[in-house]
């Protein structure tokens, strides 16, 4: 991996840190479902780990497809993240208590013993990201030329910081 992907598998790492909560969109046949999942970790690989409940509508239709999207959205700092990759379910005691954190009771009240509790592993094979947050100023400036000039406003490529990643290749 090169000192430029580095940078930026370190920057997509800050942004889901940040916003934390995905929408994992899963297949169903060829229905498209999304649901809010909370990001427990990105690995040091880039792999996003997150816990489930085993015997779910979205476990049953990760084992039927494992191609999976995530999506992050922080609207108040105009920080978007899309990630394709590969989902499976994991067992394993060693990851669970590293991830686990007393607020997932509420979802397996038995604690990290919980029999039905598994983790989702998604591998990453491609991300985007866009992240305005640096220049919201410039951006509104280039918004309000727009409305006073009477013209379209288009992105400029200083109103945004747009990144795509291809995670096979690296």
């Amino acid at each position: 991996m090169t000192t430029t992907n580095n940078q930026e598998r370190a920057r997509l790492r800050e942004l889901i840190e940040k916003i934390e909560l995905a929408m994992m969109v899963t297949s169903h046949g060829e229905e498209l479902r999304a649901r809010p999942m909370s990001t427990s970790q990105m690995d040091e690989d880039g792999n996003l780990w997150f816990f489930s409940n085993e015997f779910t509508a979205k476990t049953e239709e990760i084992k039927e497809d494992q191609q999976v999207n995530l999506s992050y959205a922080d609207q108040s700092s105009n920080s978007y993240v899309s990630i394709s990759g590969t989902a499976t379910m994991i067992h394993d005691r060693a990851k669970i208590d590293e991830l686990w954190s007393p607020i997932l009771k509420a979802w397996f009240p038995n604690g990290k013993d919980d029999p039905d509790m598994t983790l989702i592993k998604v591998v990453p094979h491609a991300s985007e990201y866009w992240d305005s947050s640096a220049s919201k100023m410039v951006k509104l400036f280039n918004i309000t030329k727009a409305i006073i000039k009477g013209e379209t406003y288009h992105e400029q490529a200083d109103d945004n910081e747009n990144v795509k990643q291809d995670h096979d290749n690296q």
